[in-house]
């Protein structure tokens, strides 16, 4: 499937699950209820609104990865809630998470333990413009390898979904040979569309956001998750260019996807 394809599907499929689409909805106002606490000043709502924030947390992730499986087997369907499955494989993608960014956080931690020091004496000396390249240049190395592994994690997290499997999604050698299958053309064009549509989607949000007090809870529970759901599926749908039609695996998936029908 073509990129332009993936993208005109990615965009259309919220949309086309109107009747479930709500429980993403849902799901996302368990994550508003501190705002909403916050703005009307109620302790007990904001209390209330941290224990539905951990629920989030345990729910959500795992239930929009199921949206890259279903993206994997090229369906339209919206996921049914299966607390069981979607609580595992939030945990699941914390563990690839933590793991994947182990690397830029020990060079975040490396680069400002032996530059660090150097760096505000020049400030203390007033050397501005040396105190400035050089922070400039730490924080863009940190940066640059925070987002080539984050990129990682993004085909990890498809590869997980693809391969049902953790230890398969930790290998990073292999989600580099995917990335390969995939093509970087292929991806650079993915992630230029997608990022065109999340400017234009945040320039329209900064008008909803400044209706008073119901603009931040519209943007929290109905503009992000369907951007979410849009982001997960396309990883789906773009990650299906290396499945081969004719494997096993794939048959297997496909009755596995089955269950998100119901």
């Amino acid at each position: 499937m073509n990129v332009g394809k993936i993208v005109s599907n990615s965009v259309k499929y919220p949309f086309r699950n109107i009747k479930k689409l709500p429980i993403l909805f849902i799901l996302f106002i368990l994550a508003a209820i501190i705002p909403i606490g916050m703005i009307f000043d109620n302790r007990y709502v904001t209390i209330f609104g941290g224990v539905a924030f951990l629920l989030f947390l345990l729910i959500a992730p795992g239930y929009l990865f199921s949206m890259v499986d279903i993206g994997l087997n090229e369906s339209s369907a919206m996921p049914s809630l299966n607390f069981a499955k979607n609580i595992y494989d939030s945990i699941r993608l914390l563990v690839l998470r933590i793991a994947y960014m182990i690397v830029p956080a020990l060079v975040f931690f490396i680069a400002f333990s032996i530059f660090g020091s150097s760096v505000m004496g020049m400030l203390a000396e007033l050397k501005i413009h040396n105190f400035i390249f050089s922070f400039i240049l730490i924080v863009l190395v940190v940066l640059i390898v925070y987002i080539i592994f984050e990129i990682l994690l993004f085909f990890a997290k498809a590869r997980l979904a693809y391969l049902n499997s953790l230890t398969e999604a930790l290998k990073m050698h292999k989600v580099v040979g995917d990335i390969r299958k995939i093509g970087v053309v292929n991806i650079l064009k993915w992630i230029i569309f997608m990022a065109i549509l999340m400017i234009v989607v945040s320039f329209i949000s900064s008008w909803i956001i400044a209706i008073p007090y119901v603009g931040i809870l519209i943007y929290i529970c109905i503009v992000i998750p369907t951007l979410e759901s849009i982001g997960n599926y396309s990883l789906g749908l773009l990650y299906s260019n290396i499945v081969d039609d004719n494997d096993l695996g794939k048959f297997e998936r496909e009755i596995e996807s089955l269950k998100y029908l119901n």
